[in-house]
């Protein structure tokens, strides 16, 4: 018998409020400091930091004013700290769309467990600017669409209308007394990919940046993608990279010969306040076969009804893509399919090796939720069809084809699946239609976990909700 705890979660005023326009439209959630991001109708967004279940009406957030488009957690890690530190990352158009504004949100780790705007350092780059009155623009149209996602120190940013991905990273500055007062961050534009093909998805994470595309996704080592390149005769001694060399990197004044190397942002290195140089981003094509990149199609696949002039024609668009672990990565297609896409890169700078396999799975899936942990040998997947029903996927089952068990759960919901986000490893936030309830060891729950045990995937959890308003509940099982 298997026991899952369902809550719902009640939202601050007034955004709980029916009437209210600021609506929950979708979720994002940051493990390390277990902060939940909402995005509403209106395009604003509330961040609420470290956030406890049972969720409390009165929990503290910051409101971030309209307009936002996407937005992306990424953390910062260094050398010298264990902990990251905890960045949310806001992208939306400016005067007419015709540049892009990025406005960042600094987790504090000084016990106030609050978000506050980051202190930001920007580099001498053409087409980036810092305005202290608004943030930091980018000189790219922003379009009908943009897409940002974000990892550890780096960030990918797509622009549809200006057909390129910008890959920024991020160093922390650390001032003399180290504290969250006086730490800020430094932001620099490593690399830009033309794009002739449309980009529908993307995913940056363990070092590998995957863009999903038409019949397939491409798959970038992210390391080769923004290697720095050689610069002799720096002045000063501010390095805005990470720098292989003597006395770390420092010297007495002067010129020196040093060697400028952006992945130190990989690496983990923190810089301190200095004379910043120019840094150089590098220009990629979508379309070339340069080392460290790969396309990676679909498998063949069986379209029931269609000719097979037809199906051949007919074009699949990777949509969504998770990361599983550092190789494998999760890809949703335009028809409801799943892909598992493994990756091999056995030395730095070798030609990229993938493969994608097919996964089966019983319905046609609209959206999927993957909490990575590497650690784990037993990895959960959360597929829904978009309506009432959600699967817990045993991924290591399904990928190794060990059995046909691969579904271990499923929930079906009286109200309409939005959206959905992994806490942990065993748990989910969803956000649906419905009016306030709860779900304890008793009563409806009771019901629901032996129709699970006695009839296997056919269980059902029926609830009214006399009224519609957009509510996220929390699954715990």
């Amino acid at each position: 018998m298997v026991v899952c705890q369902a809550s719902k979660i009640h939202l601050p005023t007034p955004f709980a409020s029916p009437s209210s326009s600021k609506t929950p439209t979708s979720l994002l959630f940051e493990p390390h400091s277990f902060s939940l991001a909402l995005s509403h109708s209106d395009s604003s967004l509330s961040l609420f930091p470290s956030i406890s279940f049972p969720f409390s009406s009165t929990q503290k957030s910051l409101s971030i004013p309209p307009p936002s488009s996407s937005s992306t957690f990424l953390l910062l890690k260094t050398q010298k700290s264990p902990n990251p530190r905890v960045l949310f990352v806001v992208a939306g158009p400016y005067k007419g769309g015709s540049k892009v504004l990025l406005r960042f949100f600094l987790y504090r780790n000084d016990g106030s467990k609050a978000f506050e705007k980051a202190k930001v350092v920007v580099s001498k780059q053409k087409g980036i600017e810092f305005d202290d009155k608004v943030g930091v623009l980018i000189d790219v149209s922003h379009g009908l669409k943009l897409i940002i996602s974000g990892s550890v120190n780096f960030f990918a940013l797509y622009s549809v209308s200006s057909s390129k991905v910008l890959i920024f990273g991020v160093n922390l500055v650390v001032d003399t007394d180290e504290s969250d007062d006086g730490i800020a961050f430094k932001l620099m534009k490593f690399a830009v990919i033309d794009c002739l093909k449309p980009v529908f998805s993307i995913s940056i994470s363990f070092e590998w940046l995957v863009l999903g595309e038409e019949n397939g996704v491409k798959v970038w080592n992210l390391r080769e993608l923004v290697k720095g390149k050689k610069v002799k005769k720096v002045k000063n001694y501010g390095l805005s990279n990470g720098v292989i060399g003597d006395n770390n990197g420092v010297s007495n004044g002067g010129s020196s010969t040093s060697e400028i190397v952006s992945n130190g942002h990989l690496d983990g290195k923190i810089e301190k306040p200095s004379v910043s140089v120019k840094p150089r981003s590098g220009k990629h094509r979508q379309e070339s076969a340069e080392p460290g990149a790969c396309f990676v199609p679909f498998e063949p696949k069986e379209f029931k009804g269609l000719t097979s002039a037809k199906a051949s024609s007919m074009s699949l668009k990777a949509i969504s893509i998770q990361p599983l672990s550092s190789k494998r990565f999760l890809i949703l297609d335009t028809v409801g399919d799943l892909f598992v896409l493994h990756v091999t890169d056995t030395t730095v700078g070798s030609d990229v090796t993938c493969y994608m396999r097919l996964l089966p799975h019983v319905m046609k899936v609209q959206m999927m939720a993957v909490f990575p942990d590497i650690s784990s040998r037993r990895q959960t997947v959360w597929i829904s069809d978009g309506h009432h029903s959600m699967h817990v996927v045993d991924i290591s089952s399904a990928v190794n084809e060990t059995d046909k068990r691969e579904i271990v759960q499923a929930i079906f919901t009286s109200e309409k699946i939005q959206d959905m986000i992994p806490t942990a490893a065993n748990s989910i936030l969803i956000l649906g239609q419905g009016n306030p309830w709860f779900l304890s060891s008793k009563g409806i729950l009771s019901y629901f976990t032996t129709c699970l045990s006695n009839t296997g995937m056919e269980a059902c959890m029926h609830m009214l909700f006399p009224k519609v308003v957009r509510q996220p509940y929390l699954f715990v099982w």
